[in-house]
């Protein structure tokens, strides 16, 4: 059984920074990708970075520049730093993974997010 949890959330002023983890468990034969996508309040939930196992790397326009998504395969985790935080940066994070149980056999999974919350 796969899982996927996040931390490192929480409460910061405007220009600070904050690390998020996602670590995936389980039964694992390999991780196609571990993105972060957020939910802000009254929004949609949105892309915020993705990276795949292969090294391919992509960031919502709103955060290039700020925010940058790193891999631990060893680990089976995913990171992502903010820096320069701005309230507009305020939502729920959530961890979403292509995980290979074998060679052929995948699935997608979403962790239950973490908050983080920008305000003066």
């Amino acid at each position: 059984q796969v899982r996927i949890v996040e931390s490192g959330g929480g409460s910061v002023q405007p220009g600070e920074s904050l690390t998020l983890s996602c670590t995936a468990s389980g039964s694992i034969y390999s991780i196609y990708t571990l993105d972060w996508y957020r939910r802000a309040p009254g929004k949609r939930r949105e892309l915020v970075a993705s990276l795949t196992k292969g090294g391919e790397i992509k960031y919502a326009d709103s955060v290039k520049g700020r925010f940058t998504v790193s891999r631990d395969n060893a680990k089976n985790a995913s990171y992502l730093q903010m820096n320069n935080l701005k309230p507009e940066d305020t939502a729920v994070y959530i961890c979403y993974g292509i995980i290979y149980f074998d060679s052929v056999s995948l699935n997608e999974f979403w962790g239950e997010g973490t908050q983080v919350t920008v305000s003066s």
